[in-house]
């Protein structure tokens, strides 16, 4: 909260040219999938500039509009203009709810309770990437319940992934919520969970960001900081090794704020093929939610705020990229976005001294990160 003040200190909201609407959230179709479901898109939207869509595809968020330092309000995440383009060869997890769990799991492999679980090996016919293949959690249809408060208007989307599904134990009920406050522009989603059996969980949203607007060319003079001195040291094919380094001296250092661009070249002949890491966020100053980045767009002066409740956030710049025609006919090129995926480490459950990512049965998992914009002249 310190920080989110800080920063509102120097920050001055323009909201003119605009004429947000403005009520309880509303519903359209948004497209049936290729085997015959149809999917509902959510708005929700404040007063003050702020409209988030979500549809039930893979509780994706689609569309994110908020104004600029002139009030001129744009779309500033990539995605596609119906269910079919999320369906498509050419979306890369554009704005999804991502698991069962988030990232990798080293060769599709781990043992709980000494039961050996195999999982979809979708990343490279070798590891495990993101729930899987065929019925991970941004493939699926989730049911959808809309709310609006005296401060808020959201969705509240429910799932529940039944035992074996991409290899995975348990039946797992999941609650993702989004929720749009009406003074402020910030989303904040929240991730809840149960079990009936021990399973692996770690949940994030795969929204790919340029606060210039999506469809800008580069992301790369975006100035971001990221609140972590440490980082997971991983292999060439993006495994952590369980080794936590630092930051500092490397390109990977952004305690101070840096343009995205500045050493990203001299990453991009490595496994990762320019910023792909996962880092080890600062302890919360009070309570459970942490400081994990700032991003900058010093041509619009949209400035986003992400705290969370989770130890980690991965860093993509969006390295396979590749010019997917996107909402509005707009083209995504390579490097014209970025991912702050808030998470527990990478293949966590292969890893003792990693932050723990199992649920057992009477527990629950709970995770929550807020998405905080706002201008600067």
């Amino acid at each position: 909260m310190k920080h989110w003040l800080s920063v509102l200190s120097l920050t001055a909201f323009a909201f003119c040219h605009r004429e947000p609407a403005v009520g309880a959230p509303t519903s359209e179709p948004f497209g049936t999938t290729k085997d015959g479901q149809p999917v509902e898109i959510y708005t929700l939207s404040n007063e003050t500039g702020m409209t988030a869509k979500i549809m039930t595809r893979g509780a994706t968020l689609v569309e994110l509009h908020v104004p600029d330092k002139d009030g001129n309000i744009d779309d500033v995440i990539l995605g596609f203009d119906d269910v079919s383009g999320y369906e498509s060869d050419a979306n890369q997890y554009f704005g999804c709810t991502t698991g069962r769990v988030c990232n990798r799991i080293d060769s599709g492999q781990f043992t709980l309770d000494g039961k050996t679980y195999t999982l979809a090996k979708n990343d490279g016919d070798k590891h495990h990437l993101h729930g899987g293949a065929d019925r991970s959690l941004d493939k699926v249809i989730w049911n959808a319940k809309p709310f609006e408060t005296p401060r808020a208007t959201g969705v509240v989307l429910t799932y529940t992934s039944p035992d074996g599904e991409e290899g995975y134990p348990g039946n797992l009920s999941i609650r993702v919520t989004y929720r749009v406050e009406k003074q402020m522009n910030v989303l904040k989603v929240r991730y809840e969970a149960t079990t009936d059996q021990p399973t692996p969980v770690n949940l994030t949203n795969h929204m790919y960001l340029n606060l210039a607007g999506a469809g800008t060319d580069s992301v790369l003079d975006h100035v971001l900081k990221i609140f972590a001195i440490q980082y997971t040291v991983t292999d060439e094919e993006l495994i952590p090794t369980g080794e936590i380094a630092s930051v500092e001296g490397t390109p990977l250092d952004f305690q101070n704020g840096a343009r995205i661009g500045d050493r990203i070249d001299e990453l991009t002949e490595t496994g990762a093929k320019g910023y792909d890491h996962n880092y080890v966020l600062d302890p919360p100053l009070g309570g459970s939610i942490r400081s994990a980045a700032t991003l900058r767009d010093p041509h619009s002066g949209r400035v986003l705020i992400i705290n969370t409740t989770e130890p980690g956030v991965q860093l993509y710049s969006g390295n396979f990229l590749k010019g997917q025609t996107g909402k509005d006919g707009k083209i995504s090129p390579y490097r014209s976005a970025i991912c702050l995926e808030t998470q527990h480490f990478p293949d966590s459950v292969n890893h003792e001294d990693f932050p723990k990512t199992i649920l057992r049965p009477g527990e629950s998992f709970r995770s929550q990160t807020d998405y905080l914009f706002v201008v600067r002249k």
